[in-house]
């Protein structure tokens, strides 16, 4: 039953996700909380770190993984409407994705952990949601 739930998933479903979340999170962390996010890593005097191949890839493959194994769950539990989808969305949201990155902030390298918690929470509380409407809506 678990590895089945992969063969089931639709690929339009995860292309879709995947490139909304890529969107999404360049314009949220590229223009909306960019100085936020320094003043959460206490780098609010440091020049802005410049973009490479990891930084760009790296949380887009993460993300990929993330949408991959939500569409597996969603096959897994049987999820039979939107609102079910968008029920999914926001446990994943909140239970794991807001919870993990609370607890990786919670040591020395993060000054302020709840800041940084807060900033990244919208990103990944909307992502979830939009990630499990849309592999619902393209199943």
């Amino acid at each position: 039953m678990v590895f089945s739930a992969f063969a089931q998933i639709s690929l339009w479903g995860v292309l879709a996700a995947a490139a909304f979340g890529f969107v999404f999170g360049g314009v949220y962390f590229g223009a909306l909380v960019p100085k936020y996010y320094a003043i959460a890593l206490g780098r609010e005097a440091m020049p802005a770190a410049k973009l490479d191949m990891l930084t760009i890839l790296g949380p887009f493959v993460c993300n990929v993984v993330m949408i991959v194994t939500t569409a597996a769950i969603m096959r897994m539990i049987g999820i039979v409407s939107l609102t079910d989808a968008l029920a999914l969305g926001l446990v994943i949201g909140v239970g794991y994705l807001l919870a993990m990155c609370m607890t990786i902030a919670i040591n020395p390298n993060f000054p302020r952990p709840f800041t940084y918690t807060m900033v990244n929470a919208p990103y990944f509380l909307v992502s979830s949601l939009v990630t499990s409407a849309v592999l619902f809506l393209l199943q």
